[in-house]
């Protein structure tokens, strides 16, 4: 059945690596207007100046490590292993802050 196959399995902690030059954005699954994402940081941030503002809504959560997200009007969110967000579409958000010491993986759901 076209659109309709199996996927093989993913195991969303296999294949971490330990430093990242930059982050590491592992594509999991696109259907429509859905699109989910495994991202792996190691102390990453977003450039400073840089607000992402994303015509999608996005749900984020920590599997492992730890993350800060920080909104436009200066208020932030701290993350931590199990924690979930969702950011409205057009949310000016960016990454404060990621764990140095260990990998920060994240699942991120981008929907509209």
């Amino acid at each position: 059945m076209a659109g309709n196959e199996a996927l093989p399995p993913v195991n969303l902690f296999s294949d971490i690596p330990g430093h990242l030059v930059e982050e590491e954005v592992l594509p999991l699954l696109a259907a429509g207007n859905l699109r989910l994402e495994r991202i792996v940081s190691t102390g990453h941030v977003s450039p400073p100046g840089l607000w992402y503002d994303q015509e999608e809504h996005e749900w984020v959560a920590v599997l492992r490590g730890w993350g800060v997200i920080e909104y436009a009007d200066g208020s932030a969110v701290e993350l931590r292993t199990g924690d979930s967000l969702l950011i409205p579409a057009h949310t000016r958000h960016r990454v404060r802050a990621t764990s140095p010491a260990e990998a920060t993986v994240w699942l991120a759901l981008f929907y509209r």
